[in-house]
């Protein structure tokens, strides 16, 4: 057999290569005499080998093992070697996941202090919009007519603050109307974070809101004593209903009303966001006529709400009498909720792990829950700081000759927290810097009394600026549009741009054309359309108000 044949095939047959012509007898004898011969491997390792190579030989496909051999091979390797050096890892935070606002401020005042000579104040231009030739006026159209015999009777417990308590109020009107019953004054809950034992009639005009609604819904003091006799007289023997949030009004129809019709009186409670925001229209007029028309504050509160208005244009007649109001939320319980982390060190930390254990007692402990304040702010959902609310506002181009009015409860670490906006903003008000004690004093120990003062600032002010949402925004976003033509005249800031501008080693012009820009934006959205599932209570265009023509004639709703 020719040697070439001693090698492995694919198993099929082929020709064997010619033999070479023989060039001697004498070479052809030796051939002959000394044929090749295969040694076989004689230790354990080289039979190893041997077995190794020739599988390769005999299955060429094991070669695209050969990239998993090599790496199994080094591991191992690498397993054996010890390094006396180890490598240094960097562990950066995220830009934007930590507060560092404070460097940012003593960085840039300098330069910022120095461009308030050489820029108009923000608020004599604000809001210079394009006359279009027409605007939004408000147009809730009241019933002439008298009202049926009522389906019963409907008691509703408001529970929350200031402003979920007035969406339990024009729910309850819209519901009552709908359902042809009469609604039982709303009792107010006293919740523990709040604090407030204040009736209906404390905080709002009562009188005003029954003769307001009297020919759309029956609202009555109380029960009559022959139907509670029933009951016990005790109302907590009547039927309630715990009825799911946003349920929608047809279910009010086909399941309330049955109860009604047959008790005569219902319970509903709690209250808060019983009613979804998408209604038909006779709803949405209900609700855009209870807030906007019916509840009006109580005259105490009424009467100093308009006093501190009118000091507050005093203190900015050098802006025409225009100032900037501030829902600023950084209040220790709101702090505490946010879980953010600030400048406040251990101090700090221990201050919101008692506060979080007063107000919700193990919600923010429980087992397996992971709290990231890096990834909180990131998402823009900290409380801005009064240093940061200052900051924005000067990249917004408001000078610190710009009257502030603050509407805040007690805000956390204030002996270090709120000097800086009083730097940027010397003419800086509140509450009880514009008002003496003894004018405050029938007012002080009621946070949502407080809260209906606040609310009547703001409402008045050319500019309001909201720093962290809640009910108390969203009622002032909506009844501003509806006293201002439809605009808001609301900076709503992008706090999770805020989050990484604040965090950069930014200078001051790059920094106020951002700000400029954010603020632009705010001015852009202040005219918004209600969407089906948006609040008439933010969005009353165009449900509560019309859009009307240069003579202020209505258009026609297919141009509305």
């Amino acid at each position: 057999m020719h040697p070439y044949n001693r090698l492995p095939t694919s198993g099929r047959s082929t020709p064997s290569p010619p033999q070479s012509p023989l060039r001697s007898p004498r070479r052809r004898r030796h051939a002959r005499s000394k044929p090749a011969r295969f040694i076989a491997p004689r230790t354990a390792a080289q039979r190893l080998s041997w077995v190794f190579f020739s599988l390769l030989l005999r299955r060429r496909g094991v070669f695209l093992f050969a990239p998993l051999i090599y790496i199994s091979g080094m591991l191992i390797y690498m397993a054996t070697v010890s390094f006396d050096v180890v490598p240094f890892i960097d562990h950066r935070p995220v830009p934007g996941s930590v507060y560092r606002t404070p460097k940012i401020y003593a960085k840039l005042r300098p330069e910022m202090d120095a461009d308030d000579n050489s820029s108009s104040d923000a608020i004599s231009v604000i809001w210079k919009i394009p006359d279009k030739g027409a605007e939004w006026k408000p147009c809730i159209n009241k019933s002439l007519e008298g009202l049926p015999e009522s389906n019963g009777y409907i008691y509703v417990e408001a529970n929350g603050g200031l402003n979920q308590q007035r969406t339990s109020v024009c729910n309850a009107v819209a519901v009552a109307g709908f359902l042809n019953a009469t609604l039982v004054i709303p009792n107010f809950q006293y919740h523990s974070i709040w604090k407030d034992s204040s009736k209906f009639s404390d905080i709002y005009d009562e009188e005003y809101f029954v003769s307001t609604l009297k020919n759309d819904v029956r609202v009555v003091e109380k029960i009559p004593e022959y139907l509670m006799e029933r009951f016990g007289s005790n109302m907590t023997n009547v039927y309630n209903f715990r009825i799911k949030a946003w349920s929608s009004i047809r279910y009010y129809k086909d399941v309330v009303l049955p109860k009604l019709l047959e008790e005569k009186v219902i319970r509903i409670s709690p209250f808060a966001n019983r009613l979804s925001y998408d209604a038909p229209l006779v709803v949405q007029r209900l609700r855009c006529l209870a807030n906007y028309e019916a509840l009006r504050f109580s005259s105490p509160i009424l009467t100093m709400g308009e006093a501190l208005v009118a000091r507050m244009k005093k203190h900015s007649i050098m802006n025409g009498g225009k100032y900037v109001s501030i829902h600023l939320r950084f209040e220790e319980d709101m702090v505490a909720f946010s879980c953010c982390v600030f400048d406040g060190g251990k101090q700090e930390r221990d201050d919101m792990i008692a506060e979080r254990e007063r107000g919700w007692k193990g919600k923010f402990t429980k087992p397996g829950r992971v709290i990231r304040p890096g990834a909180i702010r990131i998402n823009g959902k900290c409380p801005l700081t009064p240093l940061e609310v200052g900051l924005m506002l000067r990249g917004m181009g408001f000078t610190n000759n710009t009257s502030i009015y603050l509407a805040s409860g007690k805000i956390y670490n204030a002996e270090k927290t709120l000097p800086p906006l009083r730097e940027m903003f010397p003419n800086l008000h509140t509450k009880e810097t514009l008002a003496s004690e003894e004018e405050l004093a029938s007012f002080k120990n009621y946070s949502s009394r407080m809260a209906a003062i606040d609310y009547t600032v703001c409402l008045h002010s050319e500019v309001f600026v909201t720093t962290q949402g809640g009910n108390f925004p969203h009622f002032l976003l909506g009844h501003r549009r509806y006293l201002f033509g439809g605009h808001s005249k609301t900076v709503k800031p992008d706090k999770r741009k805020l989050a990484l501008l604040f965090d950069t080693n930014i200078g001051w012009k790059s920094l106020k054309r951002h700000l400029l820009n954010m603020r632009s934006n705010s001015d852009s959205k202040g005219f918004e359309l209600k969407r089906p599932n948006d609040s008439i209570y933010s969005f009353p265009c165009p449900d509560c108000m019309c859009h009307t023509n240069k003579t202020g004639e209505p258009k026609s709703s297919s141009t509305t």
